[in-house]
């Protein structure tokens, strides 16, 4: 923990001064008009931003022109989101660029969950993705499902074989690799024989499918595109499935009335007309996806050829990733589950190696879902404020944490108040103080006063500073406790030096003995919690799950990943202590961060860090807390 400076210390012991609290206030107010626009809904009738606001990310650059392409009245944006897993940091960017810019254009965005994979999905994803949006501060238009559409798109299906532009194929997944050119598809390619049957035999083949004539993998509807075209280098125009066959059919809303199931390919650009959507807006990996998105609309009649007037544009955005964690949502589960892979020796014999979980859940603070990040503390107003920094272009937007963290902590900072939390407690036992000077201590949530509001503080003869502020032996460069040293107390009347200690059997110091300082000038000051009216906390600390800053690049499928988990990642400390103002901010929700939409209580523990109280697993009886970011960035990141 670094020292505090003795003119900073110095400042928060007197307080600041009228006119500083003004400024500061005053400062604090533009800092929170300017977060607060950014993804705000424009005004009808106004164009641009007044002189004195900042310009949104929809009123520029890439969103700006977007619209420029297709200047509609009605602005209709989706958010389709498969239902198979945890929404993570990625989707974060896809929900504020979907329903920002429907707000911004006074227009509405569906919530459309792509529910064309049964095997995969589960209530518990549906159920999240729609609190995870609310969470964000937005409200879908209608909250929509591709399974709600099953019997209009198997009837477009029929209709694009009787247009003799799909047709049923029975060739294996191996076959049809080759047909595509082979393993790096720059090979020759060609169609299989299944291609030019008679449109009549498709039809049949496909309602054969329908019906439960064929297994998974012995049947496929394919789009008769341009697979054979010697200019067409788009593997999206490569005869892609339309339907397939799924074993594990049951699906949650139409129970078992379908073993045919649709493709993204096929349902996503339907199901798009079908709610009218004006602007389309993806991420760059289905740039090429754009080719047959359009092409399907035209082949049906849903999308005027080379024009925007009829059917949606769909438009590729650069995608969020974050460094040094994964986001993947298959090897997440190999985190939270656990796994077992198989690696083979030089003799030939399989090795089979167990993999603990490595994480508590889905919500666990250290992965990057947006359900983990919540419960770790951080706003969603700082989330989206973040994303506005970043700005919206077609270039992939790959940032490290540390950058992440620095976005929170300036946000955490003007809207969070302040508490003296103890991680590894020592006890201080002040020889002279009498019961007299023992007292409470009014103290502002905020010395800067950007914070409103003050609470008490108790002030009593025997106190716990942090096990890290004393040492035995002292030395020039050392500011903080030691013996015949002083050092200042925050808010307290004066410092106090050391006279003593004790030690228990393992050399370890279980108390330390004080004297008041009047008078003298201390080098810095330190935390403290009153050993009365202290609150037991358990407080977790966090740092990045892996070593490497790269663990996509590691090898997941034989668990080399697992050598690389880092042992420090959570770093628990059971017996801290925290003032007991804590359980005013936990009764008083006035106190919670401007723009929170969630019941988190979050502070700032002087010289520690940012933390919040754990939803999960904190009682009556022990309260615990989450390390939300450091005060400051780590120099060795």
């Amino acid at each position: 923990m670094a020292d505090t400076p003795k003119s900073e210390a110095a400042s928060e012991e007197k307080g600041p001064s009228k006119r500083a609290l003004e400024k500061a206030k005053k400062k604090a107010e533009k800092a929170a008009k300017k977060a607060e626009y950014a993804l705000r809904p424009k005004e009808s009738g106004t164009s641009t931003p007044s002189s004195n606001e900042p310009t949104s990310i929809f009123a520029e650059g890439w969103l700006k022109r977007t619209y420029e392409e297709k200047p509609v009245k009605n602005v209709r944006t989706r958010f389709p989101p498969e239902p198979n897993g945890f929404l993570h940091i990625g989707h974060c960017k896809a929900i504020a660029v979907n329903f920002g810019f429907a707000k911004h254009h006074n227009g509405v965005c569906f919530l459309r969950y792509d529910d064309t994979n049964p095997e995969k999905e589960e209530e518990i994803y549906f159920t999240s993705i729609l609190d995870i949006i609310k969470w964000l501060g937005f409200e879908p238009y209608q909250v929509t499902y591709s399974s709600d559409s099953f019997d209009r798109l198997y009837g477009l299906a029929e209709e694009l074989i009787l247009k003799d532009k799909a047709y049923v194929c029975h060739c294996s997944r191996e076959e049809v690799n080759r047909q595509r050119g082979g393993p790096d598809n720059r090979g020759p390619r060609y169609a299989c024989d299944h291609r030019t049957r008679p449109i009549e035999e498709s039809i049949a083949e496909f309602r054969a499918m329908r019906d439960g004539k064929y297994r998974a993998g012995e049947a496929y509807l394919r789009m008769k595109q341009s697979l054979t075209d010697p200019n067409e280098g788009n593997p999206q125009m490569w005869d892609l499935p339309a339907y397939r066959v799924i074993e594990n059919n049951y699906h949650h809303r139409t129970g078992d009335q379908w073993r045919i199931y649709p493709t993204y390919d096929f349902t996503h650009c339907l199901c798009d007309a079908f709610e009218e959507i004006s602007h389309s807006m993806c991420t760059t990996e289905f740039q090429q996806s754009r080719v047959s998105y359009d092409w399907l609309l035209q082949q049906l009649d849903m999308k005027i050829p080379n024009s925007e007037e009829k059917g949606p544009m769909q438009r590729e955005y650069g995608r969020l990733n974050v460094g040094g964690t994964i986001l993947s949502k298959r090897r997440i589960l190999m985190l939270v589950e656990g796994t077992t892979v198989e690696k083979k020796n030089a003799d030939g014999t399989v090795e089979k190696k167990v993999i603990p979980p490595s994480v508590r859940s889905w919500d666990d603070p250290r992965l990057y879902t947006l359900v983990a990040l919540r419960r770790r503390g951080i706003p969603a107003k700082a989330l989206l404020k973040f994303v506005e920094e970043l700005g919206v272009t077609d270039a992939l937007t790959e940032i490290q944490p540390f950058r992440l963290e620095s976005s929170i902590r300036k946000y955490l900072e003007r809207t969070v108040p302040r508490q003296m939390l103890v991680l590894d407690p020592v006890k201080v036992v002040l020889e002279d103080v009498t019961p007299e000077e023992e007292q409470e201590l009014t103290v502002p949530y905020d010395p800067k006063g950007a914070i409103p509001g003050e609470r008490k503080v108790k002030f009593s003869k025997e106190i716990y500073i942090d096990r890290s502020d004393f040492r035995e032996e002292d030395s020039p460069e050392y500011f903080r406790l030691a013996p015949n040293k002083i050092v200042g107390l925050y808010n307290t009347p004066f410092p106090i030096r050391a006279t003593s200690f004790s030690k228990d059997e393992n050399g370890r110091v279980t108390e330390i003995r004080a004297v008041k300082a009047p008078g003298e000038k201390p080098k810095t000051y330190i935390q403290w919690v009153d050993a009365a009216t202290g609150i037991p906390v358990t407080a977790r600390q966090y740092n990045s799950l892996f070593k490497t800053d790269s663990p996509n690049t590691l090898d997941w499928k034989t668990g080399g990943w697992a050598d690389d988990l880092n042992p420090n990642s959570e770093v628990v400390f059971e017996n801290a202590l925290i003032e007991r103002g804590l359980k005013d901010l936990l009764k008083d929700r006035s106190l919670h961060p401007t723009g929170s939409s969630d019941d988190l209580v979050r502070f700032q523990a002087l010289r520690t860090a940012y933390f919040c109280v754990d939803v999960v697993d904190s009682t009556e009886d022990k309260i615990v807390l989450n390390q939300i970011v450091t005060l400051r960035e780590d120099k060795a990141k």
